[in-house]
């Protein structure tokens, strides 16, 4: 199955999960924040920037613009490009990016769908400036969220009995937690020193 396909369809389900855990949103959103305020991020370039609900929400709380975003789901670009972005439809790996174009690109949570990181970290790298920020924020493996997916998808459903109390009210979409690759820190550590060091 393409990106393009696990995510079609489940672009309301996205935003709704992100409602609904609206504690898991803030942190989130604050932790990219973070990774942005003190660096210089006049063109940033979201990669798998899905519905544009963060870099809205980067705009209206934080007053960062992000305008620029690759997506793989047309459903999810359609709502990003209504959120005020400029979203071509492709993926890390083979996304035409211009080369020393950005100040900053930004892979929030999409890491997770990438097969082949070599490719595509290389592919965000060639469109760096000089001096430019490569930022990942990711679900480590390790992390309760990454376990709590990889049990979900081991299993396959959140309809037994374990799940009742353990996860979300709403929880993700077990289709795009079957469909998750969680890479570890170490793992992606690994891939920058061998690759681009």
């Amino acid at each position: 199955m393409t990106k393009a396909k696990i995510f079609d369809g489940y672009a309301d389900a996205y935003d709704q999960w992100f409602m609904t855990n609206s504690n898991v949103f803030a942190s989130e959103l604050k932790l990219l924040h973070r990774a942005l305020h003190n660096i210089e991020k006049e063109k940033i370039l979201s990669i798998g920037c899905g519905s544009g609900l963060f870099e809205s929400a980067l705009h209206r709380q934080y007053g960062i613009q992000v305008k620029y975003g690759i997506e793989p789901s047309n459903d999810m670009a359609t709502i990003a490009r209504k959120r005020g972005m400029t979203v071509k439809i492709g993926d890390a790996e083979t996304a035409t990016l211009a080369k020393e174009s950005y100040d900053v690109i930004y892979l929030n949570g999409c890491s997770s769908y990438i097969k082949d990181l070599s490719s595509a970290y290389q592919n965000c790298h060639q469109a760096l400036k000089k001096g430019g920020h490569l930022i990942l924020l990711d679900v480590p493996v390790e992390s309760a969220y990454g376990i709590l997916y990889k049990f979900a998808a081991h299993v396959g459903e959140y309809n037994k009995e374990i799940f009742r109390e353990i996860a979300p009210t709403f929880p993700y979409p077990i289709e795009l937690v079957r469909s998750a690759i969680f890479h570890s820190p170490l793992e992606k550590k690994r891939f920058f020193e061998t690759n681009l060091a």
